[in-house]
């Protein structure tokens, strides 16, 4: 039989308020401010880290764009036969961005663009958006509100042409806007040299204008032709510079263009990084790095891959998912405390109090580690705090060291796998970690496919690979690769000595041709019989022997390091490995969260008043969630008048009837008019729509529960 015992709600309560705090850490309140003091400090170390990463991934385009204006400019500058020949045509310096479908990133690229742009070339700078931009009025009093710093209502001026600068109106057009910048370069002109070099050293004589539509495919093609086609007619009395940011392909261009239009443009593309080299960089250099501590385990690393690549390639988004690790960690983990750099942590163990060193007991890796040991050891790892601390202090340096050794080999093995046909542990380096992660990569058949194919490459490509894992052994903090790197020198010289050996051979084997064709046929004939045995014996030459050692030897190193991390002891300090968490917070369920809010709304206004038992309504609800529960209790189609009685009877529950003839008709008209309301935002969110077949009934749309 099977029996159930539910336990008392006094003992629920209480079990689960224990869990509640187990789980926030309310156990150790006097490490909680050193944790929310290191996670800070860690996260800002790594927002700086990510932020100097992504100004070195863009350096190369900006620089790009500003030698691209900078030879515009000075074209302009010099009127030059070049400018002049592009006067007549009217061409217009245009530089279209792509910057791939990630365009959530795209702001941050657009900044870095606008400040480099204003600090040291031109502080002409305008950023159009199309939400603000639906026809050329509007983009017109955009661009020259952001070019003279002043502030544009544009819902008070949909009727106006004119902005507000300085208490003066000027008309939004072509001419005012030459007119303005006229008058403001002239009167830089003007200033004495001691002035322009404390206001405008930094910028150009002459600064260009310009504009950056930052995305083009949203922009309506009789806005752009519109701009383009005025702006021309003025190139040369203002030097106008035009930036496209493009997410899907140039392309694009002569499909919002006619060839009318398309040829006004002096047209030189750029490429931004592809999100997925720029997302390899940022996880080399967090995750691979021994500069922070906090590492994520592999399943939570495989959610946030997951989400960028079937979801938006964002790398900004990625950057805040793991924010999002580094706050759930230090969060729910007491013993977070210790996620710190070595110099830190070794005064950190030795502060330890007691409960601390009760929840390093409770660790499953510690558990696992203190089973291991001899009787006598156990006994004192689980009685005495202070040997406790020694030892976390030793196992903590062990995990550290771990990791040190474990990414050195990674980049070991990750340059002989991703030369490879095929990539069977992927092309890049974050697929091989997460491979690592996970579960042992040797008893992987992707691995064994890996070894099959290194055992067949040729002499060039092994040697290049074998001094790459040099280089990085050398360039590794871990001291523990001295005979690592002896071993593989040696394997170059016996590659050295082979190669020497095997000129020797040919240089015997061509005298050897040279004698075979001063004999006769029954001597050639012999040599080809003796050829074709030893072909059919198929004895290994040196330089395979040697080949299999290399492959066996790098073998014996990935066996060695790259053990999972969740096999080391007091992982769980260092690693976060709750992706079932990370998924409740990144993973939407509007369906559910929708469902949760209009059946309990207690559950986010967290307000006693709201809450009900069972199946019962409360006129506390709000009305939307009343309505809500009274149209599950329906059909496939709902009577309006039947709805509104359960309705006013709900919300009229609590209330004492008024004898009040006209107070009572005002009172149904303000139920009435709360229903309509409710109705209405239910109709707006999609569960009930009008249905044809009776005027005065409406059709359900959602079925079952969530």
């Amino acid at each position: 039989g099977c029996f159930v015992f539910k336990p008392s709600v006094k003992k629920r309560k209480l079990s689960q308020r224990t869990a509640h705090d187990s789980r926030n850490g309310n156990d150790d309140s006097e490490g909680t401010e050193l944790r929310f003091f290191t996670c800070q400090s860690l996260w800002n170390q790594i927002k700086l880290e990510t932020e100097k990463v992504q100004e070195d991934l863009n350096k190369q385009l900006l620089d790009n764009l500003v030698n691209f204006l900078s030879r515009s400019h000075s074209e302009f500058q010099e009127k030059t036969n070049e400018w002049t020949c592009r006067m007549k045509f009217r061409e217009i310096p245009t530089a279209p961005l792509v910057l791939g479908v990630n365009v959530t990133d795209h702001e941050m690229t657009f900044r870095s663009l606008s400040d480099l742009l204003q600090n040291n070339i031109t502080p002409y700078v305008a950023l159009l958006e199309a939400k603000d931009c639906p026809g050329i009025k509007n983009l017109m009093q955009k661009l020259m509100g952001q070019l003279m710093n002043c502030y544009i209502d544009v819902d008070s001026m949909e009727d106006e042409d004119y902005v507000q600068v300085s208490q003066k109106r000027i008309r939004c057009s072509m001419s005012s806007l030459i007119k303005w910048y006229k008058n403001v370069t002239e009167k830089t002109d003007s200033e004495t040299p001691s002035q322009k070099r404390t206001s405008s050293s930094t910028y150009w004589q002459s600064p260009p204008v310009v504009v950056v539509f930052k995305d083009m495919e949203s922009f309506t093609t009789k806005v752009l032709q519109d701009f383009i086609v005025i702006s021309s007619q003025h190139i040369h009395e203002l030097p106008l510079v035009l930036i496209f940011g493009i997410a899907t392909s140039p392309m694009i261009i002569h499909r919002l263009l006619p060839h009318s239009v398309s040829s006004l443009l002096c047209i030189e593309l750029f490429q931004s990084l592809s999100c997925k080299e720029h997302l390899s960089t940022i996880i080399d250099k967090l995750l691979l790095s021994d500069q922070f501590p906090f590492k994520l385990g592999a399943k939570v690393l495989q959610v946030l891959i997951n989400i960028f690549l079937y979801h938006d390639f964002s790398v900004q988004n990625f950057i805040k998912g793991f924010q999002l690790c580094i706050v759930e960690h230090f969060y729910s983990q007491p013993l977070s405390v210790l996620c710190c750099q070595q110099v830190d942590f070794k005064k950190r163990v030795n502060s330890l109090s007691h409960d601390q060193c009760e929840s390093i007991r409770r660790l499953p890796s510690f558990r696992r580690y203190v089973e291991k040991q001899e009787s006598e050891k156990q006994i004192a790892l689980l009685t005495t705090d202070n040997f406790l601390k020694e030892e976390t202090q030793k196992l903590l340096e062990d995990l550290h060291v771990y990791h040190d050794n474990y990414v050195s080999v990674l980049r070991c093995l990750h340059v002989f796998t991703s030369s490879l046909p095929k990539y069977p542990l992927g092309k890049q380096i974050r697929d091989l970690h997460c491979a690592c992660l996970e579960n042992p990569v040797w008893e992987t058949e992707e691995y064994e496919s890996s070894l099959q194919l290194a055992r067949m490459l040729n002499k060039s490509d092994l040697v290049s690979m074998v001094q790459q894992c040099v280089e990085i052994l050398l360039s590794s903090s871990g001291k523990e690769f001295d005979k690592t790197v002896e071993k593989l020198k040696e394997f170059l010289t016996q590659f050295q000595n082979l190669e020497e050996a095997f000129q020797e051979r040919d240089v015997s084997l061509s005298s050897q041709k040279e004698l075979q064709k001063k004999t006769d046929l029954y001597h050639l004939q012999k040599t080809l019989l003796e050829l074709k045995e030893s072909r059919r014996s198929k004895k290994l030459t040196k330089f395979e022997m040697l080949r299999f050692e290399v492959v066996d030897y790098i073998d014996s190193l990935v066996r060695k390091y790259l053990v999972p991390a969740e096999h080391r002891t007091l992982h769980e300090i260092l690693y976060f490995n709750t992706a079932s968490v990370l998924r409740e917070h990144l993973n939407a369920a509007p369906r559910t969260a929708l469902h949760t809010a209009l059946n309990n709304p207690h559950w986010y206004l967290k307000n006693q008043a709201l809450k009900c038992d069972g199946g019962s309504i409360s006129n506390k609800a709000p009305d939307i969630c009343i309505v809500y529960k009274l149209h599950l209790e329906c059909g496939r189609l709902i009577n309006l008048v039947d709805w509104l009685e359960a309705f006013s009877t709900v919300v009229m529950a609590a209330e004492e009837p008024n004898a009040d003839t006209a107070s009572s008709d005002q009172v149904d008209d303000i139920i009435h008019a709360r229903f309509i309301r409710a109705v209405s935002e239910l109709e707006l969110l999609g569960f009930i729509k009008p249905s044809k077949q009776k005027t005065d009934h409406v059709a359900r749309l959602t079925w079952g529960g969530c």
